[in-house]
């Protein structure tokens, strides 16, 4: 998948000894000092966002998506070393990337494929044969699909939810290596490594982690880079214990002056008298979001919008997190697959439909009325710690981004 976004900033120059007060900071470094300067954006909330670790590529250094492929250069390759120990031409693949086929890559440096080539399997190193599979081995596009053109307003009906049946083990010739799918961003002229790991809430290291940049993260033209994806197994941090002193105990309170002697009377006035309404409005009441729907979950997008290829945006967070409708509405329909993947279906005004499909511990049913914000689920366990989320003009799917702006 290949995602290209036009960010333009003022670039922030760092002096020699800032990296000095990273070893007195308790909090994550925030690399460009954004943070130090009034109320502007701060990177240490990327900063805290755990990564998982860059899936390991076979022999040739081939790492394959359903979406597309990539390659990770060894030490002191060029391009053309690369291109010629995969079977590409090296010029086609130089200019895929914007560089030149005699140009030394960096160690990790990865380069984007301009079209697929033989798949990793355990003849090239790999563990498991053909591209990583997303988390979840069940097609969420078809199920959400399906459960859309089944819900019309006269044939739709609300069941109970079966119980889950153990599912027959299916039988596979071969291991399928399993991961979530990173965006793919093309830098455009004006970008850095930090404004890009703004645009998508993850540390500027992480990011050269996975791209194999250098200690200055200098980035090109024309580059594409893997947007690390996050590490849903990450271990929630324990709170601290929070003792107290028992009555008593810990340093004593000084007596205040008005406990031995009262204040003197003082007689005020007021200094203009009260101004009369006049009837206009309130505006901290009146403030409304500017985005016709909210995002159902806090979470990363791990997958966008694609005509034909997705039908929605997948976003991933947490086991146990609250999914909550994008806007007010009335609850459609409640179904499920074969797999017993829930679906849910919210109809909303002027003709528009949401989907929310693998969602666990539904909270509503068919018929209620709901409020934009309110939690109609959570986030299910496992492997698939995604919702899929659609938005349907009738029963056709438009990309749900403009709504979420």
């Amino acid at each position: 998948m290949t995602q290209t976004r036009r960010f333009h900033s003022a670039r922030v120059m760092l002096a020699g000894s800032a990296l000095a007060l990273l070893a007195a900071c308790d909090e994550p470094f925030d690399f460009d000092l954004r943070g130090n300067f009034g109320n502007a954006l701060s990177t240490a909330d990327a900063a805290r966002q755990a990564t998982a670790e860059r899936p390991a590529p076979d022999n040739r250094g081939i790492i394959s998506y359903p979406g597309y492929q990539v390659v990770v250069a060894r030490g002191g390759d060029t391009v053309a070393d690369v291109a010629n120990r995969i079977g590409l031409d090296a010029e086609e693949l130089a200019k895929y990337n914007g560089v030149r086929p005699d140009d030394v890559l960096r160690k990790d440096e990865v380069l984007a494929l301009p079209r697929r080539v033989a798949e990793p399997s355990p003849a090239t190193g790999a563990e498991a044969t053909g591209p990583i599979q997303p988390p979840s081995s069940v097609d969420i596009e078809s199920i959400a699909g399906g459960a859309i053109d089944r819900a019309s307003a006269a044939k739709v009906e609300t069941t109970e939810l079966p119980k889950t049946e153990t599912a027959k083990p299916a039988q596979k010739a071969e291991k399928v290596q399993v991961g979530i799918e990173p965006i793919r961003h093309k830098v455009v002229r004006g970008e850095t490594a930090y404004t890009i790991s703004r645009m998508y809430d993850v540390s500027v290291r992480a990011l050269a982690e996975w791209n194999g940049l250098g200690p200055d993260f200098t980035i090109r033209e024309g580059q594409y880079l893997l947007i690390p994806v996050p590490d849903t197994s990450a271990p929630q941090r324990k709170a601290q214990p929070f003792t107290t002193s028992k009555p008593g105990q810990g340093s004593s309170t000084p007596t205040p002056p008005s406990a031995s002697q009262a204040l003197p009377a003082q007689k005020t006035t007021p200094a203009a008298q009260a101004t009369q309404p006049t009837g206009a409005p309130d505006l901290s009441k009146s403030q409304t979001r500017k985005a016709q729907m909210d995002m159902p979950v806090n979470g990363s997008i791990v997958r966008d919008y694609k005509k034909g290829k997705n039908d929605g945006i997948d976003i991933a967070a947490a086991p146990g997190t609250p999914v909550r409708a994008a806007a007010n509405g009335t609850v459609a329909a409640i179904t499920t697959d074969a797999d017993q993947i829930p679906i849910l279906l919210i109809k909303h005004p002027d003709n528009l439909l949401t989907v929310y499909a693998n969602v666990d511990a539904i909270s509503v049913k068919k018929g209620d009325g709901v409020k934009r914000g309110q939690s109609i689920g959570k986030i299910r366990s496992g492997k698939s710690n995604y919702v899929h989320f659609e938005v349907r003009k009738g029963f056709d799917a438009v990309d749900p981004t403009p709504y979420l702006k």
